[in-house]
């Protein structure tokens, strides 16, 4: 075979091989389809997919600020934040993940959190309402049983479990993140196991603290954070902890928070002290992926519990914390997109 010719052959072979590589890349989920950068027909695309819906509610008319990545008609994951109060900003880690599986989803600040409205009315904080304005939220975005999936953390998750329980007929699959179906347990679980493990004297201060409503203050804070919060929600220092989560703190509504949650993590004492769907999870028949966290302060048994009461649900266990998406995040994010290619 003359030089020319073998030039020429080793070429071809090469982009033969070059292309298979791409295509088995793209079957792999590695890259997403050349159609999930096309805008056309997204009212949003002009602003790079953020805008403001429209929520009604009993109390009037407000906006919530939704953003969306990517473009997928198959697949719509809507982002529900914990908290309650919280922000968005928190799941920005979830962009080095799901744009190259492909997933088209939504950040997304509840009302009176981050860039939406926030009045100044607590008959607005209850569950039901939230469940109404997720299902407008869902309609906004085209949402429906054929390709509408709700991933909620914390808080969020319990909003999700709530969703489902009133909407199901509107969703194609669920993924509940880090929240038992119990506060009562939650808080249970807090005082049994994971109490009795700290420092006992910060324990005291912490609670001399609560009893005497001194949670705004600093030294409440500065207490928690290495004996619960560094331990539990996000395992890492505080001075090592990721922006996107310092920035979702700083933002964070405490009087919608401590309204329904209480003061901070170390249980729930506000107006979800009681909440409990753990016997209704066998009504949610969609499919349902169950992430828990091995150091987490809802307890990974009680989740396995969870997974094994939905129709259809599994178990995502990884070694993280009540933050998993962070401090166990080649786990997380391997489970959570194993999960979502079965729908995509």
């Amino acid at each position: 075979m003359s030089r020319t010719m073998l030039l020429a052959a080793s070429a071809a072979l090469l982009l033969m091989s070059s292309g298979c590589n791409r295509q088995d890349a793209a079957k792999s989920g590695e890259t997403p389809p050349a159609s999930y950068y096309d805008t056309t027909g997204h009212e949003d695309a002009w602003s790079g997919g953020a805008r403001m819906v429209p929520i009604s509610t009993a109390k009037g008319d407000f906006h919530v600020w939704v953003k969306r990545v990517g473009n997928n008609p198959h697949l719509k994951l809507l982002l529900l934040h914990g908290g309650p109060g919280a922000t968005h900003e928190y799941f920005e880690a979830f962009d080095s993940f799901l744009p190259k599986e492909g997933v088209e989803y939504y950040y997304y600040d509840q009302l009176g959190s981050g860039f939406s409205d926030q009045p100044n009315d607590d008959d607005l904080w209850t569950i039901p309402r939230f469940v109404s304005e997720v299902d407008q939220v869902r309609q906004a975005i085209g949402g429906t049983k054929d390709n509408f999936c709700l991933l909620g953390h914390s808080w969020g998750g319990m909003l999700a479990m709530e969703y489902a329980l009133a909407h199901q007929d509107q969703l194609k699959c669920l993924i509940i993140s880090n929240m038992m179906a119990s506060i009562p347990a939650y808080n249970d679980y807090a005082k049994k196991v994971l109490e009795p493990q700290m420092d006992q004297a910060a324990l005291k201060r912490i609670l001399d603290m609560e009893k005497t409503g001194k949670t705004e203050q600093p030294d409440y804070m500065g207490l928690l954070m290495p004996n619960w919060y560094s331990q539990h929600i996000l395992r890492r220092p505080a001075d090592q902890w990721p922006d996107p989560v310092n920035r979702g703190f700083g933002h964070m509504n405490r009087h919608i928070y401590v309204l329904m949650q209480g003061p901070s993590e170390m249980g729930a004492s506000g107006t979800l002290e009681k909440w409990d769907r753990f016997a209704d999870l066998k009504r949610i028949t969609v499919p349902t992926l169950v992430i828990s966290g091995k150091y987490d302060t809802m307890d990974p048994a009680y989740m396995a519990k969870m997974a094994k009461q939905l129709p259809h649900g599994e178990l995502a266990a990884t070694n993280g914390g009540h933050m998993a998406m962070y401090d166990d995040q080649p786990t997380y994010f391997a489970k959570l997109t194993a999960f979502l290619r079965k729908f995509k």
